[in-house]
């Protein structure tokens, strides 16, 4: 099979960690496209499988999300629904290593690409699934989204102010954990590949990637019997730690005990309450937090954001501003870092995007090319695994592919 030019290497031409490797990606919205990013930043050849849209989804192509959550892929449009659209899916399945989806768990068996099928096509292949609940048990068949499964995994519970009932994280969290979950999984079934040659079908869910966001919260009732609450800006269990009130603006800060407990204290102008009774451990400083928080907040008032930050800093107490999104991306670390990359779309002009958020030393982290329209790569694609023109046209004419 032909391995296009480009796809697996950086501008430089220099060889990605994944460079031939085919992946198939058969996902919508955002938790699938989420672990298929991770393989395309990284150069796999991911190919999107894109079912055809009837009519015109206005802005769809050239919306923020589309454009940052599709960068490094290809298209090509393929009807599943068409018997010619299936049998050419399952000859791109014999040539391919990964396949990833996340339909719910009855659609791949009715349009033929569940595992069984699929891994007796070829026994190397990789797939990947993402569902909302799960591919069996009682809430198997619904529909799940960030939101559904961010109430019933807990995540709602613990996340905003007391007494004010629960709040969905501001970031589709489930969506996006469990991106990352499942291309952890699925990289690590290439790696046993290597040894085996057999592939692995890989899942997880909205709500799997959300119970195990929960992480210490979780911890706290399975070991502790402790059913978490909301507890807002602040740490659940430690303080100082949490958003205070500047002069100007809202700071973090993190002095929860021990030396960075006295230094806070210190540079407040409050060296007396490490002794005080009530603040003098942990425990007895959660039990007068109201009490304690207004005491520091009166010190942090008579002084502006940056000055605090400057200061805390200086004496090693982890502390920052309180950013909007906008101003995240004006901070200098965050320019350092160069988090938002070029891309030229040829529609669009030059944008930027987000770049992955991990970097590996020595390989570029370049959006190598823009989210593609949809079909654009049909052609070239199928030639890629073997098709020859008048096997394409004769799919065009079916209908199969456009």
């Amino acid at each position: 099979m032909a391995t296009p030019p480009t796809t697996g290497a950086d501008p430089a031409g220099h060889e990605l960690p994944l460079a031939g490797i085919v992946v198939l990606d058969l996902t919508i919205a955002r938790a699938g496209p989420t672990a298929v990013r991770q393989l395309a930043d990284w150069g796999a050849d991911v190919i999107r499988v894109d079912a055809p849209i009837d009519g015109f989804e206005e802005g769809r192509e050239s919306s923020s999300d589309y454009l940052n959550i599709h960068r490094n892929k290809r298209s090509v449009v393929i009807d599943l629904k068409h018997p010619s659209g299936r049998e050419l899916l399952h000859r791109l399945v014999c040539s391919a290593d990964v396949l990833i989806e996340n339909l719910r768990p009855t659609v791949k068996y009715r349009l033929g690409f569940d595992w069984d099928t699929l891994h007796d096509l070829n026994p190397a292949l990789v797939m990947g699934s993402i569902s909302g609940f799960g591919q069996d048990g009682p809430y198997a068949t619904r529909g799940g989204v960030d939101q559904i499964a961010q109430g019933i995994g807990g995540m709602m519970a613990v996340t905003g102010l007391p007494g004010h009932g629960p709040v969905r994280a501001g970031v589709a969290i489930s969506d996006v954990t469990a991106g990352l979950q499942l291309a952890i999984g699925v990289l690590v079934a290439l790696i046993e590949r290597g040894r085996t040659g057999q592939g692995r079908w890989v899942h997880t869910s909205l709500l799997e990637s959300m119970i195990g966001m929960l992480d210490f919260q979780a911890a706290r009732w399975t070991v502790a019997g402790e059913d978490p609450p909301q507890a807002g800006n602040d740490h659940p269990t430690m303080i100082p730690m949490g958003t205070y009130e500047a002069s100007d603006g809202r700071i973090n800060i993190a002095a929860p005990g021990g030396r960075l407990w006295r230094a806070f204290c210190a540079e407040i102008g409050r060296p007396d309450l490490p002794d005080d009774e009530r603040f003098s451990s942990t425990k007895l400083r959660s039990a007068n937090r109201t009490e304690l928080n207004k005491l520091i907040s009166e010190q942090l008032a008579t002084a502006s954001c940056d000055e605090w930050v400057e200061r805390l800093n200086e004496v090693g107490i982890p502390c920052g501003r309180v950013n909007s999104v906008a101003e995240a991306f004006a901070d200098p670390q965050v320019q350092h870092l160069g988090m938002a990359a070029p891309v030229h779309h040829p529609a669009i002009g030059d944008i930027r995007i987000v770049r992955n958020a991990t970097q590996i030393d020595g390989v570029s982290g370049d959006i190598r090319r823009p989210s593609p329209v949809q079909g654009e790569h049909t052609d070239e694609i199928l030639a890629q695994f073997g098709l020859d023109p008048d096997e394409i046209a004769a799919l065009r004419n079916a209908g199969a592919v456009r």
